[in-house]
């Protein structure tokens, strides 16, 4: 599991990789990816935005942006933690993944980003590491 702390707000992630979901012939790798985010600052915080920066083993990069997470925009009280589950398709069988969310202080309105930790996507098949 990878783990990141930022403004108090914890990220923790464990990828794992899915194989049948994937499709090594036809370059299609895929892995699910479980996120906690835990908020031990003070303040109930919200989770706006996500930014995602995927790179495979062959340094093709795509980013991806968008609202919330899994169609949400998690309130997170003190104490309490979010977990939800995505994936990421690759046309590569290894690459690394990391990102940030946008958040926001609900009693303030102060706008901050938290990290998500660089995590490894990796495969049975890969040829070489892009970690």
């Amino acid at each position: 599991m990878y783990e990141q702390e930022t403004a108090g707000v914890v990220v923790r992630v464990a990828p794992h990789y899915l194989a049948d979901q994937s499709a090594p012939d036809r370059r299609r790798f895929v892995w699910s990816y479980t996120i906690e985010i835990e908020n031990r600052s003070a303040d109930t915080v919200q989770l706006l935005s996500r930014f995602w920066r995927i790179t495979d083993e062959n340094g093709i990069t795509q980013e991806v942006r968008g609202e919330g997470v899994i169609g949400q925009q998690p309130v997170i009280e003190p104490g309490q933690l979010f977990k939800y589950t995505s994936a990421a398709p690759l046309a590569a069988p290894s690459g690394v993944m990391f990102g940030a969310y946008s958040m926001q202080r609900l009693d303030n309105g102060e706008a901050f980003d938290i990290d998500v930790p660089i995590f490894a996507l990796e495969s049975p098949h890969q040829s070489k590491r892009a970690n």
